[in-house]
């Protein structure tokens, strides 16, 4: 069963350094559920796409708006993690998006610096009180390209992004500034690990060059009183309906296969976000 919330005594090192990674959050049946479900369904698959990270490689992913009644809703709507937003953000949250992430042996991508709110910033949200849940499917380590963050970056704000490939990047002089400045943590975590991290902390990772692969889901949420001002392919508020953590097992391999639930998924075409700023070498905007 999921080791419940995170409690409040973890506050000050999240406010510290950004992030709290949570070890064993879920037991071992519930992310082999997850994991099964995820590699063998077609549909989370067929509705997957790519991101080149400017160094020869390509992350692929797939991206859904609405949490819905798959095993993969069961963990974005789950009290484990929902309450553990809830207590981050000091209220209610409602569902962002969640994506996952299929970063595969030899051919999976990088990803480069960046902060998500760098491009979340774009889509109309006004303060950054937002928080991602990385969810371990598969362990993540140095070789395969487990997640970097720099430890205390989110206290930096916000930092202009360019283009990078076909992703989001922040402004190279600011990164290496504060690479110098501030530590490198290597993330590495073993399947049913929580990560929470600050939606301005710097983070990357590496091209996995393993035989391993390194899938993850990511849970992110917004604060209800952080509303968007406008539209764009990520929700306004919209009221998320919590489960307990049991409907995890009792959604079993349910797959977006076997759901007519409307997810509104993300279509490469439409995100704007990272297409919407200057690429690497143009200038950028305040």
């Amino acid at each position: 069963m999921a080791a419940g919330p995170l409690k409040a005594d973890v506050l000050q090192a999240y406010e510290r350094d950004g992030f709290v990674l949570a070890r064993q959050m879920f037991d071992a049946e519930e992310v082999d559920l997850l994991r099964r479900a995820a590699k063998e369904d077609r549909e989370l698959d067929r509705r997957a796409f790519g991101r080149g990270d400017g160094e020869g490689g390509t992350v692929r992913l797939s991206l859904w708006n609405h949490p819905g009644d798959t095993i993969y809703g069961m963990f974005a709507r789950c009290e484990t993690i929902v309450n553990s937003a809830e207590l981050i953000l000091g209220g209610e949250v409602y569902h962002y998006h969640s994506k996952m992430i299929m970063k595969d042996a030899k051919v999976g991508g990088a990803w480069a610096w960046h902060q998500d709110y760098g491009y979340w910033y774009q889509n109309g949200v006004l303060f950054p009180l937002l928080v991602s849940a990385f969810i371990a499917v598969d362990p993540a380590t140095r070789e395969n390209g487990c997640m970097q963050v720099l430890k205390g970056s989110h206290l930096i704000g916000r930092i202009d992004h360019v283009l990078t490939g076909d992703q989001a990047g922040a402004d190279p002089e600011r990164v290496r500034e504060a690479q110098r400045r501030l530590e490198t943590v290597y993330v590495e975590m073993e399947p049913g690990d929580v990560l929470f991290f600050h939606c301005n902390l710097l983070h990357r990772s590496d091209q996995n060059h393993s035989d391993k692969p390194r899938w993850a889901m990511i849970c992110c949420y917004n604060a209800a009183r952080n509303d968007p001002y406008k539209e764009s392919h990520h929700p306004r508020y919209t009221p998320l309906h919590k489960v307990k953590d049991s409907a995890i097992r009792e959604a079993g391999l349910r797959r977006f296969a076997d759901s007519e639930a409307d997810v509104a998924w993300l279509e490469d075409a439409k995100d704007q976000s990272a297409r919407s700023l200057k690429k690497t070498g143009q200038t950028v905007a305040s």
